[in-house]
């Protein structure tokens, strides 16, 4: 992991960006800086992941600097819920996906923000650009963080991935005003878990050779697809550390868990062998439709929005991905678009979700106004291998996940009218895109 104290390993300091030597010594030599990251395989390390510092709330507060010492919260008012917070904020217990009435409860003081995603797509956008400066292997996650393979490119950098990555933050930093984290490691797994270890502005580092006394020191929580559903499950077989998983036989653990098992069990001594996948350079998947005859109510566009949402939820699987934004499309009878959208805490491919949001944004709208077009669609997309994890605000969400790959297994099987849902049965006929 990062070290800063005094052990006798190089350093490089993060303000200076100057390499250190081996000795107890915790401040730049040159800057007196205590920025200094020491670790014996600082030279070797070529797996980063980079996460934005609170992203929405940052950019926020750059464009507002009345906001810098203030509390914020970007969500959708009151009955809606928390998008993110700054770390004013969650220092005074607000979280993402907290009811807005809990969290200004928590934090009374709090600004409350709409979210104005185009700023974040713009910021989010730069950023992305500017690592793939450094390498084209960079696989995005969603709009403020991705992974990055920097093997092989010391040669055309003329620096090892953790000075290279050192620059690539005070880049971001000085040209665009926002901060990130940065993990790094041997594996994608291991450079997750050091991004959240310091934040923010933290550059932090696991190496292969601590990796499972590193992990064994950790709570299982800190795997990802453990959540609070399965961290009770595991509980009740007084499993709450990895390092009872590292001391289980792994076909035990497949034996009680299934695949769960078999992921705890590699990922808790460190084997990760997932590659990073570049972005396919899809923006966005939907489904619209045009209507023979223009619709105003809830029961003629829900059926609707549950068949265009069990489009993209197809394609997505299909193609591996997921994104974390749903987007609404409606054009109305006069020929005027309008377009909502809303950022939820976990990427999805799920139909129940993707209809579950667009009906949220949906209904809103309905206030008489006679529509001929509905769609609906996801962006801020990525791959899959972290869509939907298991616990969510929804008590019953694991349910109906569960239930929606049972019948994607059906429709495989005997084709896509072989389960329908109840709210189907009123849709009409209509142009489908």
């Amino acid at each position: 992991m990062e070290t800063t104290t005094t052990e006798k390993h190089e350093g490089l300091c993060r303000d200076c960006i100057t390499w250190q030597k081996p000795e107890n010594q915790s401040r730049c030599s040159k800057c007196g800086s205590p920025r200094v990251i020491r670790h014996p395989e600082l030279r070797t390390l070529a797996i980063a992941h980079i996460d934005c510092d609170a992203f929405y709330a940052s950019v926020e507060k750059r464009d507002d600097p009345t906001l810098a010492d203030k509390p914020v919260i970007i969500g959708g008012g009151r009955r809606g819920v928390v998008s993110t917070c700054c770390y004013i904020a969650r220092i005074r217990g607000v979280h993402s996906a907290m009811p807005m009435f809990k969290a200004l409860e928590a934090c009374p003081e709090a600004i409350v923000i709409k979210p104005h995603m185009s700023k974040y797509s713009e910021a989010g956008h730069a950023i992305r650009e500017m690592m793939r400066t450094l390498t084209p292997m960079v696989e995005p996650l969603s709009i403020d963080e991705a992974f990055l393979d920097m093997n092989g490119t010391q040669k055309l950098h003329g620096a090892c991935p953790a000075e290279v990555l050192v620059r690539l933050a005070k880049r971001i930093e000085d040209e665009l005003n926002l901060s990130v984290s940065v993990g790094l490691s041997y594996c994608k797994f291991l450079a997750k878990v050091a991004s959240d270890m310091n934040k923010p502005r933290g550059f932090s580092v696991v190496g292969e050779a601590e990796a499972v006394s590193f992990l064994r020191k950790q709570s299982v929580s800190i795997v990802w697809g453990v959540g609070k559903v399965t961290q009770k499950m595991l509980a009740k077989d007084g499993i709450t550390e990895l390092s009872t998983v590292q001391d289980m036989d792994e076909i035990e653990l497949i034996r009680r868990y299934g695949s769960m098992g078999q992921h705890l069990a590699r990922l808790a001594r460190g084997e990760d062998s997932r590659s990073i996948k570049p972005s396919s350079g899809s923006k966005s998947v939907s489904k619209e439709t045009t209507f023979n005859d223009d619709k105003s109510t809830s029961e003629q566009l829900l059926p609707v929005l549950r068949k265009l949402s069990e489009g993209v939820s197809k394609q997505l699987k299909k193609k591996h991905i997921a994104g974390q934004t749903v987007v609404l499309k409606l054009k109305t009878a006069d020929f005027k678009t309008r377009t909502r959208s809303r950022q939820i805490p976990d990427s999805t491919q799920l139909e129940d979700r993707i209809f579950r949001t667009g009906s949220d944004l949906l209904l809103p709208e309905l206030d008489g106004t006679r529509f001929r077009l509905l769609g609906i669609g996801v962006s801020t997309l990525g791959p899959d291998e972290q869509a939907d994890p298991g616990d969510m605000l929804d008590p019953s969400a694991n349910r109906r996940a569960d239930a929606e790959r049972a019948i994607d297994h059906v429709r495989d099987k005997f084709g896509s009218d072989a389960v329908k849902f109840g709210i189907n049965f009123k849709g009409e006929k209509h142009e489908t895109k």
